[in-house]
C-alpha cells in the first residue's frame, strides 16, 4: 500500500535539500542519485494524487516478483507539477 504522507514528506525534504543548496541542479542530481527508486508526485483532479517513477522500474519489477523477499532499497519522491514534468525528468536521465 501506497503511504501518500510519507511521499509528501520526502518530497517536502527534497524541496528542502534543493532549495538551500547554491547549485540546485547538482542538488537534484545528488538526490537522484542517492536513491534507488526516485517517485515524482503531482496533484492530480482525479486521484488527488498523482505517481510516476522517476528511477527505479527495475527495483520495483523485482520486489514485485519476488514478493516473499523482503527488499532493502532507498527511495524518495520529488513533488512535481504534472506528469509531463515528471516524464521529462525521468527522460533526462536517461539520456
Amino acid at each position: 500500500m501506497i503511504d501518500f504522507e510519507e511521499l509528501r514528506a520526502r518530497a517536502d525534504e527534497t524541496r528542502n535539500f534543493i532549495q538551500m543548496s547554491e547549485d540546485k541542479a547538482r542538488a537534484l542530481r545528488v538526490v537522484i542519485t542517492h536513491h534507488d527508486v526516485v517517485l515524482g508526485i503531482f496533484p492530480c483532479a482525479v486521484e488527488g494524487m498523482g505517481l510516476h517513477v522517476i528511477k527505479g522500474h527495475e527495483v520495483l519489477n523485482w520486489i514485485a516478483s519476488h514478493s516473499d523477499d523482503t527488499a532493502d532499497y532507498t527511495h524518495t519522491a520529488i513533488a512535481v507539477h504534472n506528469r509531463e514534468q515528471a516524464l521529462a525528468l525521468e527522460h533526462a536521465l536517461a539520456a
